[in-house]
């Protein structure tokens, strides 16, 4: 039985939406369906899609779908498809190899506007904090680097609490 403490822990962890894993991109290609028995008897069916992502270097990613999921999302997964994937990796062990699977569990039309906004990269402070040096008059302002090891410059921690 679990306490009302440890119910709380494992929903929080089960249902943070900054946790899912997640993918846009165009299907490129569906594989044939697969199906087969399990050692215990039970049928089981697997759709296998190649989707390749929208970044400035695109990747190629195979994931599949599982049982009841091939009919649920079958009409967003056809080749040409621009489409969000929420997934998870699972991995399983063979006879001494190891074998991981980009299971799908939902997927749906890419919609641009739905997607948060990049965040800024770590190595960059807002503009208002950086320092400019301008050592030529009339020539574009550049920003000065952060010393090494100067993190406040970073906005990381303005305070120092370390003891040594």
């Amino acid at each position: 039985m679990l306490f009302d403490r440890e119910f709380v822990i494992l929903w929080s962890i089960f249902n943070d939406k900054e946790n899912i894993m997640e993918v846009q991109g165009k299907i490129i290609q569906k594989l044939p369906l697969q199906s087969g028995t399990s050692k215990a008897g039970n049928a089981w069916s697997k759709q296998v899609y190649i989707l390749e992502t929208m970044e400035a270097y695109p990747k190629k990613v195979a994931f599949d779908f599982f049982g009841d999921r091939i009919n649920q999302y079958d009409a967003f997964c056809e080749v040409g498809n621009t489409i969000t994937l929420s997934f998870d990796i699972e991995s399983r062990e063979f006879n001494g190899r190891w074998y991981t699977d980009i299971r799908g569990w939902k997927a749906e039309p890419y919609n641009p506007a739905a997607q948060p906004a990049a965040a800024a990269p770590m190595s960059q402070a807002p503009a208002a904090q950086q320092p400019v040096v301008n050592p030529i008059p009339g020539a574009p302002q550049m920003p000065v680097p952060p010393a090494p090891g100067d993190f406040g410059a970073l906005g990381i921690g303005d305070t120092d609490d370390i003891p040594f």
